[in-house]
């Protein structure tokens, strides 16, 4: 904008410097020759006033001498009084007598040929430039007797000519500083909107579209600035309305349940989302950019894309591949993105994790499997026994008595499989409630402590109850003792004679906390995942033959939960296992 300013301001400089120097190179010859002229029509002027007064006495030799110097002082001008033959009679600078013959003067000669008798030149008499003019001196008879000659310094010429070429150079001066400084004024007047303007297109450029200039007159440039305002404003608001979209379109993508990549058609992943990431478990933000084939390790996912690149039709396949030590299953859905002209521009995936669907599955044809065996094994021996009485047992009184105690046995095996069941499926609805109220831990431990303490007893188990502490909180007195039964009762099953329970309660401010240790055989952590599903066991032999029914974990990981709670345990084989379950004190906390 500088270049723009000094453009104008060297422009108008000069234009106003080759007018101003031609007018006053004008001006100056104007005034120098109109002086010149007057200066020669003055010196015409008295040179035939003078030679007219001088017809009678000026051609007389003794008068001549006198005549020239009164004339001259009277003029201010060298008078020269010359005879027909050139000899000089009569001159005011010098004495004739020592005067060259002047026949050959040029303004002496000019008259001779009949011209103006006028010259400008050197005078060695004077020592000075001079102004000549010479005229006839005629007698009565009107004929020529002789020649008068006027001489000026030139020096007033000049100096009058200095003179007006300073009036001239100072005048314009003056001039040119008053027409740049109305130019400066004037150019910063023009100049200064559009630097704004400049200002903010740039700003609008870089992407700041708050950038507002202001707004000057209604002329040309009050209009531009006017119109770059309303532009800026326009792109605010696009951009807002684009930056909105965006956003909204970023947090749906990233917090999508499902995977997102898109693949242009040079095979480079422009796109990937955030759940991508908990998929594959790597930083696919690294990926983008990338090679498909290149960041993408598993061949089945490979696969889809080239069949899509090849074939440019839709593909939903269900794939499965290890994540880390897991095996991961997906529901992949590929499609090619076609522009207007049906032309590929890339390929969509979206990957839905359906591995909790292939464990819930899974979960439950085990499920039916392991409830089928539950039921069909106290069922056999029911019957069997049933069968054997009915075939002439029942009249032998040993094998009549041994055999109902053990069909009263497997009864009650069925039984607390039936009841274990229930409850389990009770909890697992979603219309399950819990009957809250304040509760203290203290004596829910104490009651199972001595409903358990005669089966403990009879395995020399010593039981440990240590509390610490506040620990009363909000919840289900009934579910909280069935979690401390059964988890009580696990310790109790799986410790060998003479081992030892310890229970720890302890109270903190927002928690109670609930601790079982037992001296057991532990688990190992291969199994230590799974002991919390439906009939696994650690131990089959031992919990089958304890009356176990493999419900139990279930059951209390299903209520820990529902009262909001977090259930933890460590284990080792050999050494004893310990949960640990941590409860919410209050309701509200979580509510």
């Amino acid at each position: 904008m500088y270049k723009l300013r000094f453009k104008i301001i060297i422009a108008v400089l000069s234009i106003t410097l080759i007018v101003l120097t031609g007018i006053g190179f004008v001006i100056g010859q104007l005034y120098e020759n109109f002086y010149f002229n007057n200066l020669t029509e003055r010196v015409e002027k008295e040179a035939h006033l003078v030679s007219y007064k001088l017809v009678e006495q000026a051609l007389i030799p003794e008068r001549a001498q006198s005549l020239a110097v009164e004339v001259s002082e009277m003029l201010e001008a060298r008078v020269t009084i010359i005879l027909l033959d050139g000899t000089v009679i009569g001159e005011s600078a010098a004495d004739p007598a020592t005067m060259d013959n002047h026949i050959i003067r040029p303004e002496i000669a000019a008259i001779e040929r009949g011209e103006e008798g006028t010259s400008i030149r050197y005078s060695e008499t004077v020592q000075d430039e001079l102004l000549y003019y010479a005229v006839e001196i005629m007698d009565e008879n009107n004929n020529s007797v002789g020649y008068l000659r006027l001489g000026l310094s030139t020096q007033t010429l000049e100096d009058m000519t200095e003179m007006i070429w300073w009036i001239l150079a100072v005048s314009f001066a003056v001039a040119l500083v008053i027409i740049v400084t109305i130019t400066y004024r004037v150019t910063n007047e023009m100049i200064r909107p559009i630097e704004n303007a400049t200002v903010v297109a740039n700003e609008l450029a870089e992407g700041n579209f708050q950038a507002r200039t202001a707004e000057g007159k209604r002329d040309e440039i009050g209009q531009l600035t006017r119109s770059i305002n309303i532009l800026a404003f326009n792109l605010e608001q696009l951009t807002k309305r684009h930056q909105a979209q965006k956003e909204r379109m970023e947090t749906l993508i990233d917090n999508m349940g499902s995977g997102l990549i898109l693949i242009n058609t040079k095979g480079d992943i422009s796109l990937i989302n955030r759940t991508c990431r908990e998929i594959f478990e790597k930083d696919t933000d690294r990926w983008l950019n990338q090679l498909y084939h290149d960041v993408i390790k598993h061949k089945e996912l490979i696969k889809i894309v080239q069949t899509i690149f090849i074939t440019e039709k839709k593909q939903r396949v269900q794939i499965h591949f290890p994540v880390h030590l897991e095996i991961r299953h997906f529901e992949v859905y590929g499609a090619p993105v076609m522009s207007n002209r049906d032309k590929l521009k890339g390929i969509v995936l979206v990957l839905h994790d359906i591995t909790e669907l292939k464990k819930l599955e899974q979960v439950r044809t085990d499920f039916v499997a392991n409830v089928s065996h539950e039921l069909k094994t106290p069922v056999t021996s029911i019957k069997g026994f049933t069968e054997t009485l009915l075939d002439g047992a029942m009249n032998t009184e040993p094998l009549r008595e041994k055999f109902l105690t053990i069909i009263a046995k497997e009864s009650e095996r069925l039984q607390n499989l039936i009841q274990d069941l229930l409850d389990l499926s009770r909890i697992e609805q979603s219309y399950f409630k819990l009957n809250w109220q304040k509760t203290n831990l203290k004596l829910t431990i104490e009651e199972v402590i001595e409903l358990l303490r005669k089966k403990a007893k009879e395995k020399q188990i010593e039981l440990e109850v240590m509390i610490e502490g506040d620990v009363t909180l909000e919840g289900d007195a009934e579910r909280l003792k069935q979690i401390a039964i059964n988890l009580i009762n696990n310790g109790i099953m799986y410790t060998p004679v003479g081992g030892d329970i310890r229970v720890f309660l302890k109270g903190e401010e927002e928690q109670v906390q609930l601790q079982i240790a037992d001296t057991g055989v532990g688990i190992s952590d291969k199994e230590l995942p799974r002991i919390f599903e439906r009939f696994y066991r650690v131990d089959r032999a031992r919990s089958r033959n304890s009356g176990g029914t493999g419900l139990g974990l279930a059951i209390v990981k299903h209520l820990v939960e529902a009262h909001h709670g977090k259930i933890t345990v460590v284990s080792e084989v050999g050494k004893g296992t310990t949960f640990t379950i941590s409860f919410k004190r209050n309701r509200l906390d979580y509510e």
